[in-house]
Protein backbone atom coordinates (compact mmCIF):
# COMPACT_ATOMS: atom_id res chain seq x y z
CA UNK A 1 0.00 0.00 0.00
CA UNK A 2 1.33 3.59 -0.75
CA UNK A 3 0.46 5.90 1.79
CA UNK A 4 -1.53 9.30 1.33
CA UNK A 5 1.12 10.66 4.18
CA UNK A 6 3.85 8.12 6.09
CA UNK A 7 4.40 9.89 8.88
CA UNK A 8 6.67 7.53 10.35
CA UNK A 9 9.01 7.38 7.19
CA UNK A 10 8.95 10.91 7.29
CA UNK A 11 9.89 11.39 10.86
CA UNK A 12 12.41 8.36 11.13
CA UNK A 13 14.83 10.72 8.69
CA UNK A 14 15.03 13.13 11.93
CA UNK A 15 14.94 10.33 14.76
CA UNK A 16 17.96 10.98 15.93
CA UNK A 17 17.88 14.46 16.23
CA UNK A 18 14.66 14.05 17.88
CA UNK A 19 15.38 11.82 19.99
CA UNK A 20 18.11 14.28 20.77
CA UNK A 21 16.05 17.15 21.70
CA UNK A 22 13.37 15.14 23.85
CA UNK A 23 16.56 13.97 26.00
CA UNK A 24 17.41 17.55 26.64
CA UNK A 25 13.75 18.83 27.14
CA UNK A 26 13.74 16.04 29.40
CA UNK A 27 17.08 16.62 31.24
CA UNK A 28 16.42 20.25 31.70
CA UNK A 29 13.09 20.02 34.25
CA UNK A 30 11.83 22.51 32.09
CA UNK A 31 8.39 21.57 30.05
CA UNK A 32 6.38 25.00 29.53
CA UNK A 33 7.49 28.38 28.72
CA UNK A 34 10.89 27.95 28.46
CA UNK A 35 14.42 27.93 26.77
CA UNK A 36 13.32 25.61 23.64
CA UNK A 37 9.88 27.94 23.00
CA UNK A 38 11.17 31.13 22.92
CA UNK A 39 14.38 29.26 20.51
CA UNK A 40 11.43 28.25 18.34
CA UNK A 41 9.43 31.49 17.72
CA UNK A 42 12.51 33.37 17.34
CA UNK A 43 13.82 30.98 14.62
CA UNK A 44 10.33 30.42 13.03
CA UNK A 45 9.70 33.99 12.91
CA UNK A 46 13.27 34.58 11.66
CA UNK A 47 12.45 31.79 8.63
CA UNK A 48 8.85 33.23 7.96
CA UNK A 49 9.80 36.71 8.00
CA UNK A 50 8.25 38.50 10.86
CA UNK A 51 8.27 40.12 14.05
CA UNK A 52 6.52 38.18 16.40
CA UNK A 53 5.86 34.48 16.67
CA UNK A 54 3.84 33.36 19.39
CA UNK A 55 3.26 29.70 20.03
CA UNK A 56 0.37 28.36 21.14
CA UNK A 57 -1.48 24.90 21.59
CA UNK A 58 -3.05 23.41 18.18
CA UNK A 59 -3.85 26.04 15.02
CA UNK A 60 -7.38 26.62 15.62
CA UNK A 61 -6.70 28.10 19.15
CA UNK A 62 -4.05 30.50 17.23
CA UNK A 63 -7.59 31.95 15.06
CA UNK A 64 -9.43 31.81 18.45
CA UNK A 65 -6.67 34.03 20.05
CA UNK A 66 -6.17 36.64 17.57
CA UNK A 67 -9.85 37.20 17.11
CA UNK A 68 -9.97 37.30 20.97
CA UNK A 69 -7.40 39.86 21.24
CA UNK A 70 -8.84 42.12 18.71
CA UNK A 71 -12.11 42.03 20.66
CA UNK A 72 -9.88 43.10 23.78
CA UNK A 73 -8.49 45.48 21.98
CA UNK A 74 -11.94 47.50 21.15
CA UNK A 75 -11.37 46.05 17.03
CA UNK A 76 -14.11 44.04 17.06
CA UNK A 77 -16.80 43.50 19.04
CA UNK A 78 -19.96 40.57 19.76
CA UNK A 79 -21.50 40.60 16.20
CA UNK A 80 -19.38 41.97 14.09
CA UNK A 81 -18.86 40.02 10.57
CA UNK A 82 -15.54 38.16 9.69
CA UNK A 83 -15.63 37.38 5.83
CA UNK A 84 -14.04 33.84 5.90
CA UNK A 85 -14.62 31.06 2.63
CA UNK A 86 -17.43 28.86 2.74
CA UNK A 87 -14.60 26.52 0.93
CA UNK A 88 -12.50 25.69 4.21
CA UNK A 89 -11.77 23.56 7.10
CA UNK A 90 -14.30 23.90 9.75
CA UNK A 91 -11.79 25.03 12.03
CA UNK A 92 -11.30 28.70 10.36
CA UNK A 93 -15.22 28.55 10.75
CA UNK A 94 -15.17 27.74 14.41
CA UNK A 95 -12.73 30.20 15.20
CA UNK A 96 -15.13 32.88 14.47
CA UNK A 97 -18.30 31.88 16.22
CA UNK A 98 -16.22 30.91 19.26
CA UNK A 99 -15.91 34.44 19.57
CA UNK A 100 -19.25 35.22 19.07
CA UNK A 101 -18.52 36.84 15.76
CA UNK A 102 -20.59 36.55 12.64
CA UNK A 103 -19.02 34.40 9.28
CA UNK A 104 -19.77 36.11 6.39
CA UNK A 105 -19.21 33.02 3.88
CA UNK A 106 -17.77 33.36 0.29
CA UNK A 107 -17.61 31.28 -2.61
CA UNK A 108 -14.27 30.20 -3.59
CA UNK A 109 -12.91 30.45 -7.18
CA UNK A 110 -13.46 26.86 -8.45
CA UNK A 111 -10.14 26.38 -10.43
CA UNK A 112 -8.04 27.37 -7.26
CA UNK A 113 -10.64 26.23 -4.42
CA UNK A 114 -9.28 29.13 -2.94
CA UNK A 115 -11.73 32.53 -1.55
CA UNK A 116 -12.96 34.40 -4.84
CA UNK A 117 -11.82 38.00 -4.21
CA UNK A 118 -13.77 39.26 -6.82
CA UNK A 119 -16.59 38.33 -4.80
CA UNK A 120 -15.51 39.77 -1.18
CA UNK A 121 -16.60 43.50 -1.69
CA UNK A 122 -20.56 42.86 -2.12
CA UNK A 123 -20.82 41.45 0.52
CA UNK A 124 -18.96 43.64 3.12
CA UNK A 125 -21.62 45.56 5.54
CA UNK A 126 -21.52 48.40 7.55
CA UNK A 127 -20.57 45.33 10.75
CA UNK A 128 -17.43 43.94 8.62
CA UNK A 129 -14.22 43.86 10.67
CA UNK A 130 -12.05 41.43 9.05
CA UNK A 131 -11.06 38.88 6.06
CA UNK A 132 -10.01 35.61 6.85
CA UNK A 133 -8.40 34.47 3.85
CA UNK A 134 -7.51 30.71 4.06
CA UNK A 135 -4.32 29.34 1.65
CA UNK A 136 -6.79 26.22 1.16
CA UNK A 137 -4.09 23.41 0.22
CA UNK A 138 -0.89 25.13 0.27
CA UNK A 139 -1.43 28.01 -2.38
CA UNK A 140 -1.84 31.55 -1.42
CA UNK A 141 -4.92 33.06 -1.52
CA UNK A 142 -3.47 36.96 -2.04
CA UNK A 143 -3.47 39.78 -4.78
CA UNK A 144 -3.18 43.42 -4.46
CA UNK A 145 -6.89 43.84 -5.28
CA UNK A 146 -7.41 42.16 -1.68
CA UNK A 147 -4.94 44.38 -0.27
CA UNK A 148 -6.77 47.62 -1.66
CA UNK A 149 -10.31 46.46 -0.49
CA UNK A 150 -8.77 45.86 3.16
CA UNK A 151 -7.39 49.43 2.68
CA UNK A 152 -10.41 51.38 1.44
CA UNK A 153 -12.86 49.44 4.08
CA UNK A 154 -10.59 49.73 7.09
CA UNK A 155 -10.44 45.76 7.63
CA UNK A 156 -7.97 43.82 9.02
CA UNK A 157 -6.48 40.60 7.02
CA UNK A 158 -6.31 37.44 8.94
CA UNK A 159 -4.37 34.54 7.51
CA UNK A 160 -5.37 30.96 8.11
CA UNK A 161 -1.67 29.67 7.46
CA UNK A 162 -2.19 25.87 8.43
CA UNK A 163 -1.69 24.63 5.12
CA UNK A 164 0.73 26.73 3.85
CA UNK A 165 4.10 27.60 5.85
CA UNK A 166 7.12 28.88 3.55
CA UNK A 167 5.03 29.24 0.45
CA UNK A 168 5.35 32.95 -1.11
CA UNK A 169 3.73 35.65 -3.01
CA UNK A 170 5.58 39.02 -4.20
CA UNK A 171 9.03 38.06 -2.44
CA UNK A 172 6.87 37.50 1.35
CA UNK A 173 5.94 34.76 2.99
CA UNK A 174 2.72 33.58 3.63
CA UNK A 175 1.96 34.13 7.39
CA UNK A 176 3.61 37.85 7.21
CA UNK A 177 1.03 38.73 4.48
CA UNK A 178 -1.91 39.92 6.62
CA UNK A 179 -2.44 41.64 10.02
CA UNK A 180 -2.17 38.37 11.63
CA UNK A 181 -1.62 34.82 10.66
CA UNK A 182 -2.84 31.49 12.76
CA UNK A 183 -0.47 28.43 11.77
CA UNK A 184 -0.79 25.17 12.63
CA UNK A 185 2.08 22.14 13.04
CA UNK A 186 -0.84 19.40 13.36
CA UNK A 187 1.83 16.49 12.90
CA UNK A 188 0.53 15.86 9.22
CA UNK A 189 1.26 19.26 7.82
CA UNK A 190 4.24 20.37 6.09
CA UNK A 191 6.03 21.41 9.37
CA UNK A 192 4.45 18.85 11.71
CA UNK A 193 4.92 18.14 15.50
CA UNK A 194 4.46 14.96 17.22
CA UNK A 195 1.54 15.86 18.62
CA UNK A 196 -0.74 19.60 18.25
CA UNK A 197 0.81 22.94 18.51
CA UNK A 198 0.55 26.26 16.46
CA UNK A 199 1.29 29.35 16.58
CA UNK A 200 0.11 33.21 16.01
CA UNK A 201 2.54 35.12 13.80
CA UNK A 202 2.15 38.72 13.32
CA UNK A 203 3.85 42.32 13.15
CA UNK A 204 1.83 43.92 15.40
CA UNK A 205 3.29 44.62 18.95
CA UNK A 206 0.28 45.19 20.94
CA UNK A 207 -2.15 41.98 18.91
CA UNK A 208 1.56 39.88 20.04
CA UNK A 209 1.50 40.74 23.90
CA UNK A 210 -2.13 40.55 24.17
CA UNK A 211 -2.32 37.24 22.26
CA UNK A 212 0.54 35.76 24.43
CA UNK A 213 -1.45 37.13 27.50
CA UNK A 214 -4.69 35.66 26.50
CA UNK A 215 -3.09 32.14 25.77
CA UNK A 216 -1.61 31.76 29.24
CA UNK A 217 -4.83 32.31 31.28
CA UNK A 218 -5.21 36.16 30.25
CA UNK A 219 -2.11 36.33 32.94
CA UNK A 220 1.44 38.56 32.19
CA UNK A 221 2.37 37.94 36.08
CA UNK A 222 1.62 34.55 37.93
CA UNK A 223 -2.02 35.09 39.46
CA UNK A 224 -2.88 38.26 38.14
CA UNK A 225 -5.04 37.74 35.46
CA UNK A 226 -5.70 40.83 33.25
CA UNK A 227 -8.65 38.72 30.76
CA UNK A 228 -10.35 36.42 30.32
CA UNK A 229 -7.71 34.20 28.77
CA UNK A 230 -7.24 29.97 27.59
CA UNK A 231 -4.74 27.65 28.51
CA UNK A 232 -2.98 27.44 25.02
CA UNK A 233 0.46 26.98 25.10
CA UNK A 234 3.32 25.48 23.13
CA UNK A 235 5.24 22.62 25.14
CA UNK A 236 8.55 22.65 25.34
CA UNK A 237 8.74 19.34 23.78
CA UNK A 238 6.93 20.23 20.75
CA UNK A 239 8.86 23.09 20.46
CA UNK A 240 12.26 21.11 20.31
CA UNK A 241 10.65 18.92 17.83
CA UNK A 242 9.95 22.08 15.54
CA UNK A 243 12.88 23.33 15.69
CA UNK A 244 14.86 19.92 14.63
CA UNK A 245 12.12 19.94 11.31
CA UNK A 246 11.88 23.74 10.42
CA UNK A 247 15.59 23.39 9.44
CA UNK A 248 14.34 20.77 6.41
CA UNK A 249 11.08 22.74 5.58
CA UNK A 250 12.03 24.01 2.51
CA UNK A 251 13.82 21.32 1.35
CA UNK A 252 10.73 18.95 1.63
CA UNK A 253 8.53 21.72 0.18
CA UNK A 254 10.87 21.58 -3.05
CA UNK A 255 10.31 18.07 -2.93
CA UNK A 256 6.37 18.05 -2.68
CA UNK A 257 7.06 20.90 -5.55
CA UNK A 258 8.80 17.93 -7.74
CA UNK A 259 6.14 15.40 -7.14
CA UNK A 260 3.02 17.81 -7.82
CA UNK A 261 4.34 19.69 -11.08
CA UNK A 262 5.28 15.47 -12.03
CA UNK A 263 1.59 14.52 -11.55
CA UNK A 264 0.48 17.63 -13.40
CA UNK A 265 2.76 16.76 -15.96
CA UNK A 266 1.90 13.03 -16.79
CA UNK A 267 -1.91 12.95 -15.31
CA UNK A 268 -3.91 13.13 -18.48
CA UNK A 269 -7.15 11.29 -17.72
CA UNK A 270 -10.30 13.56 -19.87
CA UNK A 271 -12.45 13.08 -16.55
CA UNK A 272 -9.80 14.50 -14.37
CA UNK A 273 -9.68 17.89 -13.09
CA UNK A 274 -6.11 18.64 -12.06
CA UNK A 275 -5.32 21.72 -9.30
CA UNK A 276 -5.65 24.76 -11.40
CA UNK A 277 -3.46 23.20 -14.01
CA UNK A 278 -3.90 26.42 -16.75
CA UNK A 279 -1.74 28.72 -13.53
CA UNK A 280 1.70 28.96 -14.09
CA UNK A 281 2.46 30.26 -11.05
CA UNK A 282 1.85 27.05 -9.06
CA UNK A 283 4.98 25.73 -10.11
CA UNK A 284 7.07 29.13 -10.12
CA UNK A 285 10.27 28.86 -8.06
CA UNK A 286 11.79 31.84 -6.28
CA UNK A 287 15.50 31.26 -4.93
CA UNK A 288 15.84 31.81 -1.41
CA UNK A 289 18.60 32.77 0.50
CA UNK A 290 18.99 29.26 2.22
CA UNK A 291 21.42 27.84 0.07
CA UNK A 292 20.46 25.04 -2.25
CA UNK A 293 16.65 25.56 -1.63
CA UNK A 294 13.86 27.19 -3.28
CA UNK A 295 10.78 29.10 -2.24
CA UNK A 296 7.10 28.45 -3.52
CA UNK A 297 4.37 30.27 -4.61
CA UNK A 298 2.66 26.89 -3.98
CA UNK A 299 3.68 24.25 -1.07
CA UNK A 300 1.10 21.61 -1.86
CA UNK A 301 0.62 20.54 1.45
CA UNK A 302 -2.23 18.63 -0.83
CA UNK A 303 -3.10 17.79 -4.24
CA UNK A 304 -6.23 17.40 -5.24
CA UNK A 305 -8.19 16.60 -8.58
CA UNK A 306 -11.14 16.84 -9.44
CA UNK A 307 -13.77 13.78 -10.62
CA UNK A 308 -17.80 13.62 -10.92
CA UNK A 309 -16.51 9.79 -10.50
CA UNK A 310 -14.30 10.30 -6.89
CA UNK A 311 -16.58 7.55 -5.23
CA UNK A 312 -15.33 5.04 -7.89
CA UNK A 313 -11.81 6.20 -8.29
CA UNK A 314 -11.07 6.48 -5.16
CA UNK A 315 -12.53 2.35 -4.44
CA UNK A 316 -10.24 1.78 -7.94
CA UNK A 317 -7.13 3.10 -6.38
CA UNK A 318 -7.43 1.79 -2.85
CA UNK A 319 -8.14 -2.03 -4.21
CA UNK A 320 -4.78 -1.37 -6.40
CA UNK A 321 -3.02 -0.24 -3.33
CA UNK A 322 -2.94 3.41 -3.16
CA UNK A 323 -4.29 5.60 -0.35
CA UNK A 324 -6.36 8.24 -1.21
CA UNK A 325 -8.16 10.75 1.25
CA UNK A 326 -11.19 13.47 0.92
CA UNK A 327 -10.22 17.46 1.77
CA UNK A 328 -13.47 17.60 2.89
CA UNK A 329 -16.60 15.58 1.87
CA UNK A 330 -18.77 18.05 3.83
CA UNK A 331 -18.74 21.86 3.83
CA UNK A 332 -18.71 23.53 6.71
CA UNK A 333 -22.61 25.24 6.03
CA UNK A 334 -23.94 21.19 5.42
CA UNK A 335 -22.25 20.10 9.10
CA UNK A 336 -24.91 19.75 12.24
CA UNK A 337 -22.43 22.07 14.14
CA UNK A 338 -24.00 24.79 11.81
CA UNK A 339 -27.78 23.50 11.42
CA UNK A 340 -29.63 26.61 10.68
CA UNK A 341 -26.70 27.27 7.97
CA UNK A 342 -27.78 23.46 5.98
CA UNK A 343 -30.40 25.01 3.50
CA UNK A 344 -28.36 27.27 2.35
CA UNK A 345 -26.66 26.83 -1.04
CA UNK A 346 -23.01 27.66 -2.08
CA UNK A 347 -22.60 25.79 -5.54
CA UNK A 348 -19.07 26.18 -5.91
CA UNK A 349 -18.49 25.35 -1.93
CA UNK A 350 -20.56 22.22 -3.02
CA UNK A 351 -19.17 21.13 -6.17
CA UNK A 352 -15.60 21.02 -5.01
CA UNK A 353 -16.54 19.03 -1.28
CA UNK A 354 -18.47 16.40 -4.17
CA UNK A 355 -15.70 16.01 -6.43
CA UNK A 356 -11.88 16.36 -4.66
CA UNK A 357 -10.02 13.49 -3.98
CA UNK A 358 -6.10 13.83 -2.25
CA UNK A 359 -3.23 11.94 -4.00
CA UNK A 360 -0.64 11.03 -1.82
CA UNK A 361 2.29 13.39 -1.81
CA UNK A 362 5.17 13.56 0.56
CA UNK A 363 8.58 14.49 0.65
CA UNK A 364 9.55 11.00 1.51
CA UNK A 365 7.67 9.43 -1.83
CA UNK A 366 10.34 8.12 -4.11
CA UNK A 367 8.80 8.25 -7.89
CA UNK A 368 8.16 4.68 -8.90
CA UNK A 369 5.19 5.41 -6.19
CA UNK A 370 4.57 8.70 -7.93
CA UNK A 371 4.81 6.41 -10.90
CA UNK A 372 2.61 4.38 -10.11
CA UNK A 373 -0.24 6.50 -8.40
CA UNK A 374 -0.18 8.20 -12.27
CA UNK A 375 -0.87 4.91 -13.89
CA UNK A 376 -3.29 4.08 -12.16
CA UNK A 377 -5.01 7.25 -12.43
CA UNK A 378 -4.68 7.20 -16.23
CA UNK A 379 -6.05 3.92 -16.70
CA UNK A 380 -8.95 4.42 -14.44
CA UNK A 381 -12.22 3.42 -16.47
Amino acid sequence: MIKFLDLQKINAQYAAELKQAAADVIDSGWYLQGERVKQFEANLANYIGVKHTIGVANGLDALRLILKAYIEMGIMREGDEVIVPANTYIASILAITDNRLKPVLVEPDINTCNLDISLIEQHITARTRAIMVVHLYGQICWSEKLELIAKRYNLKIIEDNAQAIGAIWNGKRSGTLGDAAGNSFYPGKNLGALGDAGAVTTKDDQLAEIVRTLGNYGSKQKYVNEYQGLNSRLDEIQAAFLDVKLKYLDAENQRRHEIAQYYCANIHHPEIILPNSQNSSLFTVIPSEAKGYFSLTHVWHIFIIRTSNREKLQTYLTENGIQTLIHYPIPPHKQGAYKEWNNLSFPNTEQIHNEVLSLPISPVMEMEEVKKVISLVNSFL
